[in-house]
């Protein structure tokens, strides 16, 4: 099992879009371990967004995701990462693929509705970040049996 973080963007949370993209992962099979509402700060926003802090964009994207809440998930399931982002569909709304999360609910390159860990050590620190101790949990759901097949000894 892998876990990573989701956030949902000022832009999802204002058009109301939040319940309609988790429902979105949960209906894949994901798991939702962590969940939270909040105001993304300046300095948290400088610290998640360090890697971009000499690009020109990265004024506007600090001040983008600090703009409204947003909502942040940490999300489990066997290749968690790959599975997100295959939902999530191409960084731009205008050329992501009919049936992802940005190809159906996006349209702007600039306001992208969703942001996910781009790898397992990103996936770490990021939900170092966002999620204190205690804050995603670890807890066994009975539906799994049925989400991924486990007659071979492991989840595929």
């Amino acid at each position: 099992m892998e876990t990573t973080l989701i956030i949902l963007k000022p832009d999802a949370v204002q058009r109301g879009l939040v319940g309609r993209i988790l429902t979105r992962l949960e209906e894949k099979g994901l798991q939702v371990v962590g969940l939270k509402l909040m105001k993304i700060s300046d300095d948290l926003a400088a610290r998640h967004y360090s890697d971009h802090r000499e690009k020109p964009f990265y004024p506007g994207l600090v001040r983008f995701m600090t703009s409204s809440p947003v909502v942040v998930a940490a999300i489990r399931g066997v290749g968690a990462i790959t599975v997100c982002r295959n939902l999530m569909g191409a960084t731009f709304g205008s050329k992501a693929a009919a049936g992802t999360i940005r190809g159906d609910f996006g349209v702007s390159n600039s306001f992208n509705l969703i942001h996910g860990s781009d790898g397992p050590e990103a996936a770490a620190k990021e939900l170092g970040l966002f999620f204190g101790p205690g804050e995603v949990l670890d807890y066994p759901r009975a539906v799994d049996c049925w989400v991924y097949d486990s007659s071979g000894g492991k989840a595929e």
